[in-house]
């Protein structure tokens, strides 16, 4: 009888799918069972796009940190300057140091902002002279303008072995000049490698060609690859996916978005003020006498900008005339570090020519810097600076 019952269930709906196969189509009838329903996940449809949502975030930043820690191409290592990845070929070359003014008559500077690191410092009459360190500096076609050295900036070109290229400098230079492991391009014995041009009056308008100073370093018989003197490891870095953001100096760490050192630098009156988009402090300077405002590199229009900004207290003597001499191996003496829009007091010491300045927190251990660029501000001890 049950055999019968289900003949005709089948039957009746054999005809009904035949007598419907013109119609639109259905939902399928299911007989004599329950309607089935999706498996139970627990979770509704917003909780389900967000999980979505947080693993494509997640899975956004696996992605950076790989791309931090893995060569974005093949053959790439990291900068002894920077720590960004750069061509093999660009890490293995010496930088090159040029000497650059910083005066109403200097501005605008040409390539500025390609330099990795910059120091700045006073000279005679309260104006700032800065040393400008570029890696693949080869194919730049205007750099500087350039001017004449003074002692201290060589020894910080030294810490990096770096060619040094300037346009003369004062007496006391030349002692230094004639060490046996100085190796300089000076524009004042030939200008090979400089150009000069027609919008400035001299001595305000020299500048370097990269190219031009290869084939000058080379015809001096100086080495293009570093010579095994400076320190292999300048400075200590962190990769980008982990920031050294001075959360672990919790009670000593001081916010620091805009930085002010125009009591320390009286005629540039530099300025720097924290992006937090993209971590950087942009720079600017206010020249007697000049245009205020952002500090701009007329080859590209960009705004100096870095990553980290260290502040080196210094002690200082005057020789006559202006110039001034000051003290680079030392050792205890007082500084503070930026980054992150904020900051911490350090201490730094340097004992050799060719060894590198070395920082370090008040527990004694080396602070860390980030990936990018650094701006060093040499100031006389005793000056004061602000920051908020």
């Amino acid at each position: 009888m049950k055999k019968l019952k289900l003949w005709l269930v089948l039957a009746m709906s054999l005809c009904c799918l035949t007598a419907c196969s013109s119609q639109p189509t259905q939902s399928p009838i299911i007989l004599d069972e329950e309607p089935l329903e999706e498996p139970s996940t627990g979770v509704d449809a917003s909780q389900e796009n967000e999980e979505t949502d947080a693993a494509s975030e997640s899975e956004a930043e696996t992605e950076e940190e790989v791309d931090d820690r893995i060569p974005p191409e093949e053959g790439m290592v990291r900068s002894k300057l920077t720590n960004e990845w750069v061509d093999a070929d660009v890490a293995n070359t010496r930088p090159i140091a040029v000497m650059t003014p910083n005066e109403k008559r200097a501005v605008p500077h040409y390539n500025l902002s390609n330099a990795s690191v910059i120091y700045e410092a006073l000279v005679e009459g309260n104006m700032t002279r800065m040393l400008a360190l570029y890696e693949d500096w080869e194919d730049m076609e205007r750099i500087g303008n350039v001017r004449s050295l003074r002692t201290y900036y060589a020894y910080w070109s030294f810490e990096w072995d770096s060619l040094l290229v300037h346009f003369g400098g004062p007496y006391y230079i030349n002692d230094l000049l004639a060490q046996s492991t100085t190796q300089n391009i000076n524009g004042n014995t030939s200008e090979d490698g400089f150009f000069r041009s027609t919008d400035r009056n001299r001595p305000h308008n020299a500048y370097a060609i990269g190219e031009d100073l290869k084939a000058r370093a080379q015809k001096l018989g100086y080495s293009l690859s570093y010579r095994g003197l400076a320190d292999e490891n300048h400075f200590l870095f962190t990769n980008k996916s982990e920031p050294n953001t001075l959360e672990q100096y919790s009670t000593s760490a001081r916010n620091a978005t805009h930085i002010d050192l125009s009591e320390c630098y009286p005629t540039t009156r530099p300025t720097f003020d924290y992006n937090e988009e993209d971590g950087l402090y942009y720079r600017s300077q206010h020249l007697s006498g000049a245009e205020e405002g952002p500090h701009i590199d007329a080859v590209n229009g960009q705004q100096l900008a870095f990553k980290n900004v260290l502040i080196q207290n210094i002690y200082m003597e005057d020789l006559g005339d202006g110039y001034k001499v000051m003290k680079c191996h030392d050792s205890g003496k007082s500084g503070w570090y930026f980054t992150e829009g904020k900051g911490i007091r350090v201490t730094w010491e340097k004992t050799s020519d060719y060894g590198a300045t070395r920082f370090y927190d008040m527990n004694g251990d080396e602070i860390v810097l980030n990936t990018g660029k650094t701006m060093i501000c040499v100031i006389e001890d005793g000056d004061t600076f602000s920051y908020k």
